[in-house]
């Protein structure tokens, strides 16, 4: 049976990685048809709307979906907020779990020295509809004293994403962190009482906690001792920025928005319009999320081929775009992991 997929390029470098990571998709040769749909900024300079309802609907009749990246600095709307189609996507298909992978692919790609291929390994898992980001399709006036945003932590929301990470962590180590600021703020609070809750359905599993602004430094001091991460949306969106700095970048960043029904598979950066088009972008997010959607479609062993070729890739210091300090373009790093791939 043949995968029916969404292909969503976006904007800026979104097109330029979306094709290297199709070739990687093509390179499995698992059986699949793909469609192409514009979304984004661009299509809001088009149509008048970044995420059109005509699109939306089709995209929901598809197996999973795959993203480039959404929205253009210059692209506004009249509040002044950038248009993230892509957050409207993970609300509207109810996307609540974030899944941010972590993995260092060689000692030199890291700021932190001692740390071998391997050794930095973990996820962040990411609440995607509730959270500080429930307030922001608030309005302000322009001559407002006062301007207020509201967090929204809810009891089925933390629920289904604290069993998410529970089952993440039993197939990787068995150990989940939550990081929270339950010292400070009471939605934090009442997040913390329902992670307690749920670790009791999961014994198996060794689970501690950390304030947030801890997190932040542990991550740094200590980043072996994480395996699965699971908090709250805006503390994850700035915390995922971090780890993925610890392995090289945005460009070495995959990430996951999936729910019970819905799954949209991007690399974590955002559209970089300055290097669009130059072929210098780092493909490698996105060939990594493509794997991330092969797992979720249980297709895990063509998923696997690719984090091993991946892997067998970057292995060579000489196999990197200029964000790693190397000269090759994003076409001859994509052919390299397609080749490997397909070996």
């Amino acid at each position: 049976m043949s995968l029916r997929i969404a292909v969503l390029p976006g904007d800026g470098i979104g097109p330029d990685v979306i094709a290297e990571g199709v070739k990687a998709l093509r390179a499995t040769r698992v059986p699949c048809t793909l469609e192409e749909f514009s979304v984004g900024a661009g299509e809001f300079l088009k149509s008048g709307d970044p995420l059109p309802p005509a699109t939306l609907d089709r995209v929901r009749a598809f197996d999973a979906i795959l993203l480039g990246a959404m929205g253009l600095p210059n692209v506004r709307w009249p509040s002044g907020l950038e248009m993230t189609p892509q957050i409207d996507l993970r609300e509207r298909l109810d996307l609540y779990g974030g899944l941010r992978p972590i993995r260092l692919y060689h000692p030199e790609h890291s700021p932190l020295k001692g740390y071998k291929a391997g050794e930095i390994d973990f996820l962040i898992l990411r609440e995607q509809t509730e959270g500080l980001f429930a307030g922001r399709g608030g309005k302000f006036a322009p001559d407002a004293a006062e301007v207020n945003d509201r967090m929204t932590v809810s009891r089925k929301g933390s629920e289904r994403l604290f069993r998410m990470a529970f089952r993440e962590a039993r197939r990787r180590r068995k150990h989940v962190t939550l990081v929270d600021k339950a010292n400070v703020l009471p939605t934090m609070a009442y997040f913390r009482k329902i992670f307690d809750e749920v670790a009791r359905e999961f014994p198996d599993v060794k689970t501690e906690k950390a304030y947030v602004d801890a997190a932040a430094l542990y991550l740094v001091q200590r980043p072996k001792a994480f395996d699965v991460i699971v908090t709250e949306n805006m503390f994850g969106d700035i915390l995922s920025d971090l780890a993925a700095g610890l392995v090289g970048g945005m460009g070495m960043a995959p990430s996951a928005d999936v729910g019970d029904d819905f799954g949209v598979f991007q690399p974590a950066h955002g559209s970089a319009p300055d290097i669009a088009g130059k072929g210098i972008a780092n493909p490698i997010a996105t060939i990594l999320s493509v794997a991330l959607m092969l797992d979720w479609l249980e297709a895990v062993e063509a998923g696997d081929r690719i984090r091993r070729a991946v892997e067998r890739v970057l292995a060579d210091p000489r196999n990197r775009t200029p964000d790693l300090g190397g000269t090759l373009t994003t076409p001859q790093l994509g052919a390299l992991v397609a080749e490997a791939i397909a070996s």
